[in-house]
């Protein structure tokens, strides 16, 4: 020490300080770039995330759908070769676990960069962006439901105004114990005019009981079902149309006004593959509908004797399980339908070779050549 102390050439101490200051900020700028960059991150994964509940899945975690993938990677085939023998109960669960990989699938579409940045990741920043991802999802279906709080009452209020209205702000007076909402929400199999039925619903009565097993009426057109025929007029009610255009991803809020005629979109059906995902979004509307339109006041997977898991399940078997090719069509003239109703139909394929050529574009053409 008296050695290295002898050697030591006598300097300013203000100027040593200011040198201590200066390194002393550089170690700050590279610990809060690294912080700014773990923010930068998570404002990133979450807003990934928002779309996860729209598009991918309703209630399944993110966790559950890579398991289930990972479990077929390392199955080596065996559930297929012993699936002619399952009982029934573990062909309950194939479905269950052919839902989880069709969502799997859905992430990996919406998400391609996730399988590829996760391989790379250190397994404490996998469970972090998880976690974000989560909880942009959870956000987004918090702001859906939200939304539809009010703008549910309005339209019910014009639509069948009943009597007392449907207050906007309270949800605690909907459900069955208002008129519109009752209404609404009654099993297809029953007759909401008969103060029987409507006795016996809000009492929860042997044979009264709603649960996810029924169609509700607000999913038909013109709120009413044929017994006969009960696929007729599923999915085409205009409150659905409305609620679709009010949280839909790619068209405007503004549309939810108007939903008699078509949707303005020209292009979009044949050219942007967003037009069929954003009809695969619907599928969550028809929960987020029938939430608005009970009496819950906070999300849940149960009201009373209704699943909303087993209903939202129920809408997603229907479209991605259809018994057979006549189904199969009418799922796909449905699918259709919805695309038409919320995109318009583009009509640029039926322009012949004469009216392009009288178009002002071409016609300048010929004019300045």
């Amino acid at each position: 020490n008296s050695l290295s102390q002898s050697l030591a050439v006598a300097t300013s101490e203000s100027a040593r300080q200011r040198r201590k200051i200066a390194a002393l900020e550089v170690k700050l700028q590279v610990l809060e770039s690294g912080h700014a960059v773990k923010v930068r991150h998570t404002n990133y994964y979450m807003s990934k995330g928002r779309s996860l509940r729209r598009v991918v899945t309703l209630y399944d975690t993110i966790e559950d759908l890579i398991c289930e993938n990972d479990r077929r990677c390392e199955s080596d085939g065996e559930d297929d070769n012993n699936s002619r023998t399952q009982r029934f109960a573990d062909v309950i669960l194939r479905y269950s676990q052919e839902r989880l990989q069709l969502g799997f699938i859905a992430l990996t579409t919406t998400l391609p960069w996730l399988h590829s940045k996760a391989s790379d990741m250190e397994y404490d920043e996998y469970v972090h962006m998880l976690k974000k991802l989560r909880q942009g999802a959870d956000a987004a279906r918090g702001d859906d439901t939200s939304k539809l709080k009010s703008l549910v009452a309005e339209w019910v209020n014009r639509e069948l105004k009943p009597n007392p209205p449907v207050d906007p702000d309270d949800k605690h007076h909907r459900g069955f114990g208002n008129d519109g909402c009752g209404r609404l929400l009654c099993p297809t199999e029953l007759d909401w005019n008969n103060p029987t039925v409507r006795a016996g619903i809000r009492d929860r009565a042997d044979g009264y009981v709603v649960t996810e097993m029924s169609w509700p009426v607000f999913l038909y057109e013109k709120y009413s079902a044929d017994p006969e025929n009960l696929e007729e007029g599923l999915f085409k009610s205009t409150l659905l149309l409305q609620a679709s255009d009010t949280l839909t991803i790619f068209t405007s809020p503004s549309s939810a006004k108007d939903v008699i005629g078509e949707g303005e979109g020209a292009d979009v059906i044949e050219n942007n593959r967003r037009a069929k995902k954003d009809f695969y979004s619907g599928k969550r509307v028809k929960t987020h509908l029938r939430f608005a339109l009970s009496s819950v006041t906070s999300w849940r997977s149960v009201d009373g004797d209704f699943d909303y898991v087993l209903f939202w399940q129920n809408i997603v078997d229907f479209f991605e399980r259809p018994p057979g090719r006549i189904a199969r069509q009418k799922v796909e003239q449905l699918l259709a339908w919805w695309t038409r109703k919320v995109f318009g139909t583009s009509r640029r394929a039926e322009l012949t070779d004469g009216a392009k050529a009288n178009m002002s574009v071409n016609a300048l053409a010929r004019q300045r050549a």
